[in-house]
C-alpha cells in the first residue's frame, strides 16, 4: 500500500468515525427516532454490511480455501465472543442515549478520553511504567477533563457525561478484548451480530417510549452501515500499517474533527471551556502515548 493510500484511507477512517458522534447528535436533536431504536438499526445495520463484506472477502479466495490452503487462526476464529459483545451493546447504547443531553463535540471528547483513560489504567494495572513526560501528560488530561465538568454556564449534562464516560469505559473493554485477534473484520462482525440481541431487549424494555422517523432511521442506518460497518474496515485495513505510536496518535483526530463537524453542520457553539478542555485532554493524551526515546 503506498504512503498516499495509507493517508487517504486513515483520513476516511477517521471522518468515519467522527460521523458516528454527528449522525447520532443530529438523528437525536432533529428526527423523532427515540436511543433504543436508534442503537438496535445501528448495531444491525453494521452486523448486516460487515456480514456482506466477510462474505465477498470469503468468495474472493474460495478457490484457495475449497483447495484447503487458506486457514483462519486467531483467538476470534471460533465461537461468538459474548463478552466483548455485550460490551460493544453498552458501548452503543450509552452512546446513543448521551447524546440526548450533549453537544457532538463534548460528546466525542468524553468519549475518547473514557477510551483512553481505560486502557491506560488497565496498562497501569497490569505493570506498565509512564516516564516524565507521560506523567505530566497524565495530570493535563486530567485537569482538562476538570475543566470541562466543573458546574456552570457552559458545562455539559452531568447524566449524558456520565453516559458518554460509560461508552468510553465500554469501548476500552472492547479494544483491550480484541488485541492480538488475527482476523479482526470477522471478529467485528460477530460482535455486531451477537450484540442485535441485547438492543432488541432494551427496545422491548423501551417499548412505552419507541419513536420513529424515516430520518432517524436513515441517520440510524449511516451510523452503523457506513460510520461503524466501513469505518471499521477501512481502519482494520490501514493498521498493519500504521506505526502502534502512530495508529494511537492519529484517532487524536476524531473528536477535533467531530468539533469542527458540529459547528458546521449542526450550528453547535464552539465554547472557550470546550476548546480548553479539548487542548488540555487531547495534548495530554498525546504525550502519554508518545514513545519513550530511550526505550524506542
Amino acid at each position: 500500500m503506498t504512503i498516499w493510500k495509507i493517508l487517504s484511507v486513515t483520513a476516511l477512517a477517521m471522518m468515519a468515525f467522527a460521523a458516528n458522534s454527528l449522525l447520532n447528535r443530529e438523528a437525536l436533536l432533529n428526527t423523532a427516532i427515540d436511543p433504543a431504536s436508534f442503537t438496535f438499526i445501528r448495531l444491525a445495520s453494521g452486523a448486516a454490511i460487515l456480514w456482506l463484506i466477510v462474505n465477498a472477502r470469503h468468495c474472493k479466495t474460495g478457490f484457495t480455501s475449497s483447495h484447503g490452503t487458506n486457514r483462519h487462526h486467531g483467538k476470534q476464529g471460533g465461537p461468538a465472543n459474548w463478552t466483548s459483545a455485550l460490551a460493544l451493546f453498552v458501548y452503543a447504547a450509552a452512546f446513543s442515549f448521551a447524546y440526548v443531553s450533549l453537544t457532538a463535540a463534548t460528546g466525542a471528547l468524553l468519549l475518547f478520553a473514557a477510551v483512553q483513560a481505560t486502557m491506560l489504567g488497565t496498562g497501569l494495572w497490569r505493570g506498565e511504567r509512564l516516564n516524565t513526560a507521560q506523567s505530566a501528560g497524565l495530570l493535563l488530561a486530567l485537569a482538562g477533563l476538570v475543566v470541562l465538568l466543573l458546574p456552570g454556564v457552559s458545562a455539559p449534562s452531568f447524566w449524558g457525561a456520565v453516559l458518554m464516560i460509560a461508552a468510553g469505559i465500554a469501548w476500552g473493554v472492547y479494544s483491550l478484548r480484541g488485541k492480538g485477534v488475527t482476523q479482526p473484520i470477522e471478529a467485528t462482525a460477530k460482535n455486531f451480530l451477537c450484540a442485535v440481541p441485547f438492543t432488541v431487549l432494551l427496545s422491548v424494555m423501551m417499548w412505552s417510549r419507541q419513536s420513529l422517523d424515516w430520518a432517524g432511521v436513515g441517520y440510524a442506518l449511516a451510523s452503523g452501515a457506513l460510520a461503524s460497518g466501513v469505518g471499521y474496515v477501512l481502519w482494520y485495513s490501514v493498521l498493519p500499517f500504521l506505526p502502534a505510536t502512530a495508529a494511537a496518535s492519529v484517532q487524536l483526530s476524531v473528536p477535533v474533527i467531530a468539533a469542527l463537524g458540529g459547528v458546521v453542520l449542526l450550528d453547535e457553539t464552539l465554547t472557550v471551556r470546550l476548546a480548553l478542555a479539548s487542548v488540555a485532554i487531547l495534548g495530554g493524551i498525546a504525550l502519554v502515548l508518545r514513545r519513550d526515546r530511550k526505550s524506542g
